[in-house]
């Protein structure tokens, strides 16, 4: 079972809304709507997609990770190491 299960079914209303930002995004450029407008309206994707990301984390370490050092050994060392390269990920983009 994944961190994030217990809150599936809202991260996926909030990825489905992003996914209509998205579209909307697309109909502005085809509507050659205003340079300023297009891009507040990416930031706005951009916000929701990073909350959506920090929850993930967040349940993931909760979860997954917290999980891996009760369990200890080589598991533990590897969970740790794979949610600081995601923190970092998150940090360069």
């Amino acid at each position: 079972m994944h961190g994030y299960a217990e809150n599936k079914a809202s991260h996926l209303r909030r990825l489905r809304r992003i996914e209509g930002q998205v579209r909307g995004l697309a109909r502005m450029i085809e509507n050659d709507e205003y340079c300023i407008d297009v891009l507040t309206q990416i930031s706005a994707a951009t916000r929701a997609l990073q909350a959506v990301s920090l929850g993930l984390l967040d349940e993931h370490l909760k979860h997954c990770v917290s999980q891996a050092i009760a369990d200890g050994g080589t598991a533990a060392d590897a969970k740790i190491a794979e949610a600081g390269d995601a923190i970092a990920r998150l940090v360069r983009s």
